[in-house]
């Protein structure tokens, strides 16, 4: 059965008040947990492609209003690793991985959250 809750405080007993409008707008409306093959865990996410070394599109279950999100990325694991989204889509972003010793492109597991409007 679907339903709407109508609200505009959520109230915990003891963590106290927050307005709706901060879970809406300050969720992270897309993320995800990858090693260098596939998804491990996500939200909001359909596809997972490797392009090549270093290189992978992320697809988006549902689309963002525009391209100008705002992202933060990681790279996981023990070795030091740089992690940058560029051609931001609506539908999807590209991660682009880099080892930090020597600025090469790697494979390297990673993570990401997106925050912004969907459409």
């Amino acid at each position: 059965m679907a339903g709407t809750i109508v609200a505009d405080t959520l109230t915990h007993s003891t963590a106290g008040s927050i307005a709706t409008n901060y879970v809406v707008e300050g969720s992270a409306k897309a993320w995800a947990r990858s090693d260098t093959t596939s998804t491990i865990q996500s939200f909001n996410t359909s596809g997972f492609t490797d392009n090549g070394v270093g290189d992978y599109t992320i697809a988006f279950s549902s689309a963002f209003s525009s391209n100008t999100f705002a992202g933060t990325t990681s790279g996981l694991g023990t070795a030091a690793r740089s992690v940058n989204y560029s051609n931001a889509q609506t539908t999807s972003i590209d991660l682009d991985t880099f080892a930090t010793t020597t600025g090469s492109r790697t494979d390297t597991a990673t993570g990401f959250q997106i925050h912004g409007e969907l459409a």
